[in-house]
């Protein structure tokens, strides 16, 4: 059986409760839903990217990113991406945001699976995505 290793970008701070930014057991690799909080600096609380929906949505692909390199994954290895909105209204422009960003990222592969659900976040949190990968 293949070891669970837990994963923290250095971009990230200790999660605040018991679970892994990002988890990978064998060619599997999950990511913890990752909001727009700008990178960790040292003694400071997290800050979100900006207050709208554009500014934490590439913040958010950015977290997701860091934790799927930091197991050895590219978006090319996402098999599903899940997408959570604090606000219906927000799902066009969203849309808008990360079909721009995959377009930059050139994807090679066919682009993951998605849903999208709206969910209450913690205040000033407009969206939280979480990724599956499988490597090799």
């Amino acid at each position: 059986m293949s070891e669970k290793t837990a994963l923290t970008p250095a971009t990230h701070t200790t999660p605040p409760a018991a679970f892994s930014h990002g988890v990978k057991k064998g060619n599997l690799l999950q990511v913890a839903g990752q909001v727009g909080f700008l990178p960790a600096v040292e003694g400071q609380a997290p800050t979100p990217a900006g207050p709208t929906l554009r500014e934490q949505t590439l913040q958010t692909l950015a977290n997701v990113k860091a934790v799927l390199d930091e197991g050895g994954a590219t978006w090319d290895d996402a098999m599903m991406i899940r997408v959570y909105l604090t606000d219906v209204g927000h799902f066009a422009e969203m849309n808008e945001i990360y079909n721009a960003y995959f377009a930059e990222q050139g994807l090679k592969e066919a682009p993951a699976a998605r849903t999208t659900v709206y969910v209450g976040l913690p205040k000033g949190l407009l969206i939280e995505i979480d990724a599956l990968a499988v490597l090799g």
